[in-house]
């Protein structure tokens, strides 16, 4: 038998700052390519859930320990990411304190879901489309299909 190619496998994580007015979110500005303002995460590795790897990841670019509340969905278009397939889960993370850039994040920002970057890395602007509808509605991310 072959050797198989398969996607990457990665856990994106969007934290809820409990602890102040509003709930905001953490992006994090990206220190390497592809650069720009991004939801926290990274690949899983191998032997790890994926749940510990969006807790884990969360530490490591924030600083933070955080509380997983919900999958808000599977993100899998192969165009996804610029440098190879990615297939990310997204999950939804509450947090108190305050977060310091740490590994992959040169900044941090904290922003409330009003005054999002423009642009953001990735698919993070449709991530985070369907993470506003999810905080108005309690709904999680539609199936896509194409």
């Amino acid at each position: 038998m072959g050797t198989i190619t398969t996607p990457h496998v990665a856990a994106d994580i969007i934290i809820e700052l409990v602890d102040r007015p509003g709930r905001p979110i953490l992006l994090i500005e990206r220190r390497h390519p592809p650069y720009g303002w991004a939801i926290p995460g990274g690949f899983m590795e191998v032997g790890e859930r994926l749940e510990r790897t969006a807790i884990r990841e969360a530490a490591e670019e924030t600083s933070l320990v955080v509380t997983l509340k919900a999958l808000l969905g599977l993100y899998s278009d192969p165009d996804r990411d610029p440098r190879f397939h990615v297939v990310t889960a997204v999950f939804v993370a509450e947090a108190q304190g305050t977060p310091v850039a740490a590994d992959d994040a040169k900044n941090i920002g904290i922003v409330q879901m009003e005054d999002l970057p423009t642009r953001l890395a990735f698919d993070h602007d449709r991530v985070l489309a369907d993470y506003r509808v999810f905080r108005d509605q309690g709904r999680v991310a539609p199936l896509r299909e194409g």
